[in-house]
C-alpha cells in the first residue's frame, strides 16, 4: 500500500508523459534526422549531410525568421496590454457576471478555427461590414484596403490568441487578496505604485505563462498569414508548409524547421532573461 501511494503521482502522470513522447519528441527526432540525411533518387539512404542547412544560410531565410519573431513578439505584447485589464475586470469587478463573461471568453474555442478566419474575412473585405459601416456614418468616402495586409494578420492573431493570455493572468489575479491592495493604498501608495509593487509581482507567474503561451505558437502560425495576408509576406509557418508538402523539398523543410526551432528557443530564453531582469528592476525601483 505504501508503494502504491508513493508511485501514484507517477502513474497518474504517465499517460501525459507517453503522449508527449509519442507525439512531440519522436516526431521532433524524426524531423531532425530527416534534415541531416541524404536520400538517393531510388529512395535509399546515402549519407549524413549538412547540405540542407547550407542551402538555407541566406539572408532571405534569416529575414523570414526575424519577421516571424517580431510578429510573435508584437502579438504577445498587444495581447498582454489588452488581457491584463480584462483579466483584472473579470477577477475583481465581474462579481455575479464573472462566470458568464468567462463563458463568453471561452465560447470561440468551441467553433472551428477556419470559421473565425472567414468571419473576419467578410468583416474586413472591401465590400464587407466594416467598410460599409464606416461609409454609412461618413468617416470614409471609399472602401479601405484592410485585407491582405499586416493589419489584418495582427488583428486576427490578437483576436485568436487573446484568451490564451487572459486565462493565466485571471487565474493568478483570482487568488490575489484584495486587502493587500487596500492596505497599500491606505499606507499612502499611489495606484500605480500599488500596481507596480504589489499587484504585478503577485500576478507575474500568470503574465509569464500567458506571454509564452501566445509568443511560441504565434511564431509558427501559418493559417492566419496565409488567409489574411494574401501571400504578400512569407513567415516561418508558410515556408515550412510549402517545403514539407513539396514532393522533393521535404528534407529542406525539415532543416528549416530545425533552424526555426533553434531561433525560437534562443529568443524565448533571451526574452525570459530580459523580462525577469526588467520586472525585478521595476519591483525594486
Amino acid at each position: 500500500m505504501k508503494l502504491f501511494k508513493k508511485e501514484l503521482p507517477f502513474s497518474i502522470g504517465a499517460p501525459a508523459i507517453i503522449w508527449q513522447m509519442v507525439f512531440f519528441y519522436v516526431p521532433l527526432f524524426l524531423l531532425t534526422l530527416s534534415s541531416i540525411i541524404k536520400i538517393s533518387s531510388q529512395g535509399h539512404f546515402e549519407s549524413l549531410t549538412l547540405d540542407h542547412f547550407a542551402a538555407l544560410l541566406k539572408p532571405a531565410y534569416a529575414k523570414i525568421i526575424f519577421r516571424s519573431l517580431f510578429l510573435a513578439l508584437g502579438n504577445a505584447l498587444l495581447c498582454l496590454c489588452l488581457a491584463y485589464p480584462l483579466a483584472y475586470f473579470l477577477a475583481f469587478r465581474g462579481k455575479r457576471f464573472k462566470n458568464i463573461l468567462l463563458f463568453l471568453l471561452i465560447v470561440p474555442f468551441w467553433t472551428n478555427f477556419l470559421l473565425h478566419v472567414y468571419a473576419w474575412y467578410y468583416v474586413l473585405e472591401r465590400e464587407g461590414f466594416l467598410n460599409n459601416l464606416l461609409m454609412k456614418i461618413g468617416m470614409i468616402h471609399k472602401p479601405l484596403i484592410l485585407l491582405n495586409s499586416l493589419f489584418a494578420i495582427v488583428l486576427m492573431m490578437v483576436y485568436y490568441y487573446l484568451p490564451f493570455m487572459v486565462l493565466p493572468i485571471y487565474t493568478s489575479l483570482e487568488r490575489f487578496e484584495l486587502r493587500l491592495q487596500e492596505a497599500s493604498l491606505d499606507l499612502g501608495a499611489s495606484w500605480f505604485e500599488t500596481f507596480r509593487r504589489v499587484l504585478l509581482p503577485l500576478s507575474w507567474p500568470g503574465v509569464q505563462a500567458g506571454f509564452f503561451l501566445v509568443f511560441i505558437p504565434s511564431f509558427g502560425e501559418f493559417a492566419i498569414p496565409e488567409l489574411m495576408g494574401g501571400d504578400k509576406q512569407f513567415f516561418v509557418g508558410s515556408v515550412v508548409s510549402h517545403y514539407i508538402l513539396g514532393e522533393t523539398t521535404g528534407s529542406l523543410g525539415a532543416a528549416f524547421t530545425v533552424m526555426s526551432c533553434l531561433a525560437l528557443l534562443l529568443s524565448a530564453i533571451l526574452l525570459y532573461s530580459v523580462m525577469r531582469r526588467l520586472f525585478k528592476k521595476t519591483w525594486n525601483g
